[in-house]
């Protein structure tokens, strides 16, 4: 009889003690921040970069990139918990296509020349 009531104390104190789910007591806040960062090369011609901040609740940014066309994509954008991703993208300057191309890539399958 002691050791039935033994081993229903040791059950009633292990499922009080283990409430299951861990909540923690302290969440922080997040913190306001400002991010940048820019590449500018004419060597190379490139030019690319982003700018970001944050208030602690919504982000807001800007990046920007040169694109193989000589156009500029620059991308402005918001981000919070209730709105979501929200992006607005712009172009640039104009496309410039090359007058001549080179010639055209040809590829051979290896039983044509005797390859196996």
């Amino acid at each position: 009889m002691i050791y039935q009531v033994v081993i229903a104390l040791v059950v009633v104190a292990v499922t009080q003690a283990d409430p299951g789910v861990y909540e923690p007591v302290y969440k922080p806040e997040p913190l306001p921040y400002y991010f940048d960062y820019s590449v500018h090369d004419d060597y190379k011609k490139t030019d690319f970069g982003q700018h970001e901040k944050s208030d602690g609740k919504a982000l807001y940014g800007t990046y920007w990139v040169d694109l193989p066309d000589g156009r500029k994509q620059r991308v402005d954008y918001t981000a919070d918990h209730y709105k979501g991703y929200v992006a607005k993208v712009s172009y640039y300057g104009h496309a410039k296509h090359p007058k001549y191309y080179g010639p055209p890539a040809t590829f051979f399958k290896s039983h044509d020349y005797g390859y196996h």
